[in-house]
């Protein structure tokens, strides 16, 4: 495929829904026809272009062709799926915005205007909270399944406590000497906490972007892989995901048939769901397991989270929504409850050897369960993730590396 990093590539996609283009199951047995024996497939994260996926791609691959043994035949796999940029912009792209929530763009004007005029009035607040509950279609009956912390509570609570929360989180960010703007520093007792609202209107997308990815790995990517498990059972299968397309694959191991054993690695990056998601039984609640609880049984080798703590976005924000909204023990993210399994790894799964790098890439990974690897040597930010030592991370956690057999 042209401006490709890697050959043989090939893209498979899929809609919101998890429904893909006919032929792709074709498209991967036809890897294994040229003599293809391992797919690496990666899921892209937070990018709202096929275009921007596409590069994203051939920059993650361009280190694999001497990173992998010379005595395996590696072919390469994009998931493309319909996602929207997290962006660090401090005003969120409308046009984007209305476009993932088509029918809904007086909705999304209305809270453009809300924004643009920072009213200081609770009642406008209040506007704001119920402009995004209606175009998330939040009622309080969500559940996202990550062993509770994927409720979005932040929708349902106190509006004004919500914005005010996530301001001192920016500002927390954003570190001393920060000059407010002068509608903050002149205007009334809330107007500051605008800032904030924008920060939720970029949640309340990044909720539905969640939901999004579970969904596709469920009810597409894993069905697929189980077709090609019956077409190909000698392909060998590296699921690779980043942030989003983290949980992307990782919900796709649900959505694998029973009996199909063709995922042979799972390796997430900077993943943006809960570090609880393997657990039988929740530290908070052992009544209850995570999302993915012992799926990793269903991967033929190991599962592999990379995490760093250079990451702000997983950090401070994911737990600051994820969070009980009332729980004033959690405040910006304190409690370990609502951390990203792209935070500190996996969490709550018994003997999970927790890595540092170095010595990752200078020994095998274990063959099987789940593994945590520190990169935050390589990794300095949330997207940051093109470099040779993760690509080194993914062959060997596949036993196709230069250093593994």
């Amino acid at each position: 495929m042209a401006g490709m990093s890697v050959e043989p590539y090939r893209e498979i996609t899929f809609d919101k829904d998890g429904d893909g283009a006919a032929g792709q199951r074709e498209a991967l047995a036809g890897l294994a026809a040229r003599g293809v024996t391992d797919v690496v497939a990666f899921a892209h994260g937070w990018n709202n272009t096929p275009s921007v996926a596409h590069r994203l791609s051939s920059a993650f691959f361009a280190p694999f062709p001497q990173t992998v043994r010379p005595d395996v035949r590696v072919g390469y796999v994009g998931v493309v799926w319909p996602s929207m940029m997290f962006s660090d912009e401090p005003i969120p792209d409308f046009e984007s915005v209305a476009a993932l929530y088509p029918g809904k763009e007086a909705v999304v004007g209305r809270l453009a205007a809300l924004l643009g005029e920072q009213p200081d009035e609770e009642g406008a607040f209040a506007e704001f909270g119920a402009l995004l509950r209606t175009l998330t279609e939040t009622d309080g009956s969500h559940s996202f399944g990550d062993g509770g912390d994927d409720v979005p509570d932040f929708l349902l609570a106190d509006t004004v406590a919500v914005c005010a929360m996530f301001t001192d989180a920016l500002e927390e960010v954003a570190g001393p000497g920060t000059v407010p703007t002068p509608r903050e520093a002149f205007g009334g007792r809330l107007t500051r906490y605008w800032k904030g609202a924008k920060e939720a209107l970029r949640q309340a997308t990044y909720y539905t972007m969640k939901r999004r990815a579970g969904a596709v790995g469920e009810r597409g990517l894993g069905p697929l892989l189980g077709e090609v498990a019956r077409s190909s059972p000698d392909l060998r299968i590296h699921l690779v995901g980043h942030s989003f397309g983290a949980r992307l694959v990782g919900h796709a191991l649900r959505g694998l048939p029973s009996g199909a054993r063709n995922v042979a690695s799972v390796t997430l990056i900077q993943g943006a769901f809960s570090h609880y998601a393997f657990a039988a039984r929740l530290p908070h609640e052992p009544g209850r397991g995570g999302a993915l609880r012992d799926l990793q049984r269903r991967v033929d080798g190991p599962v592999v989270a990379c995490y760093s703590r250079h990451d702000t976005a997983l950090r401070v924000f994911y737990p600051l929504a994820s969070r009980l909204a009332r729980d004033a023990d959690s405040l910006l993210g304190t409690d370990r409850r609502w951390q990203a399994i792209g935070h500190d790894g996996t969490q709550a799964v018994p003997n999970t050897p927790t890595l540092p790098l170095s010595r990752a890439l200078r020994d095998d990974l274990p063959t099987s369960g789940c593994v945590n690897v520190d990169v935050a040597e390589v990794v300095s930010e949330h997207s940051d993730i093109c470099h040779p030592e993760l690509a080194a991370v993914v062959a060997s956690a596949g036993r196709i590396g230069r250093g593994t057999s």
